[in-house]
C-alpha cells in the first residue's frame, strides 16, 4: 500500500483478530513500513504453509519452517545482519533462488569483522541454492555471500551481479576470501559498465560469463 507520509495500516494485533475463526491453521501477519519508497506492506499467511515463493522478507520476518518454499526475495531499508541470513536458511532449507535488495551497510561494530579470517561468525551453508540475484545491494551483502568465511555455496550457481560491485569486493579479481565461492559459479550474468579482462575469466574458471548489452 502507498502510504505517503502517513502510517495507515492497522496494527498487527488488529489484523490477527480478524482471522480468529479462519480455520485450523495458525494465521501469521506482520506489517512493514518503508519511508523511503513510501510504502507499507502487510504479510498474511497461514502456517504451516505450502507456498513455493515468499517475497519481500524484511527484518520483521517471524521465522518458522517453510519446507515448500523454493524462491525467496529479501528487501528492507534497514541492514540485514549475518544472523538474519542464518535465520533465513533455517526457515527455508530447500530454497533454490534468492533475490536480495538492500543498500544499507551492515554497520559492523568491530573493525575486524570484515577481516577475512574472522572466526566469530558461523559459516552459513546454502545447501540447495542454485541462483543468486545480488544486483541492487550494498557491497557488504556481496561479501556476505561470496566470502568463504561467511557462506558455503554449492557448485553450479547462477550469479546475477553488478560488475563494478563485484570488481570492488574481489579487489579487482585477486581476493582470496572470495575465490573459493566464485570458483563454484556456473553462469555469471553481469550488469553495469564493463571492461573485459582476463583476470575476470581466470577468477571464474568454470563460469559461462554473460556480459551486459552495449547500446
Amino acid at each position: 500500500m502507498f502510504t505517503g507520509d502517513k502510517l495507515n495500516l492497522p496494527p498487527t494485533e488488529d489484523i490477527q483478530r480478524t482471522f480468529i475463526d479462519f480455520g485450523k491453521n495458525e494465521v501469521i501477519s506482520y506489517v512493514d513500513y518503508f519511508p523511503e519508497i513510501q510504502q507499507g506492506r502487510c504479510h498474511i499467511y497461514s502456517y504451516p504453509s505450502v507456498m513455493l515463493y515468499y517475497g519481500d522478507i524484511s527484518n520483521n520476518f517471524r521465522g518458522g519452517l517453510f519446507k515448500y518454499v523454493r524462491v525467496v526475495s529479501l528487501y528492507d531499508e534497514h541492514p540485514f545482519g549475518h544472523e538474519f541470513f542464518l535465520r533465513i536458511v533455517q526457515s527455508f532449507p530447500f530454497m533454490q533462488k534468492v533475490c536480495l535488495n538492500n543498500n544499507r551497510s551492515q554497520n559492523r561494530k568491530k573493525s575486524n569483522e570484515s577481516n577475512n579470517n574472522n572466526q566469530n561468525l558461523p559459516v552459513i551453508q546454502y545447501s540447495s541454492l542454485s541462483e543468486l540475484v545480488i544486483i541492487d545491494v550494498h557491497d557488504d551483502y556481496i561479501e556476505e555471500f561470496l566470502f568463504h568465511t561467511k557462506a558455503y555455496l554449492p557448485y553450479n550457481i547462477i550469479l546475477h551481479i553488478n560488475h563494478e560491485s563485484l570488481q570492488r569486493v574481489t579487489n579487482n579479481f585477486t581476493r582470496d576470501a572470495t575465490r573459493i565461492n566464485c570458483a563454484k559459479i556456473n553462469k555469471l550474468n553481469l550488469s553495469g559498465e564493463l571492461k573485459c579482462s582476463n583476470s575476470l575469466k581466470e577468477y571464474f574458471p568454470y563460469a559461462e560469463i554473460r556480459y551486459p548489452l552495449i547500446h
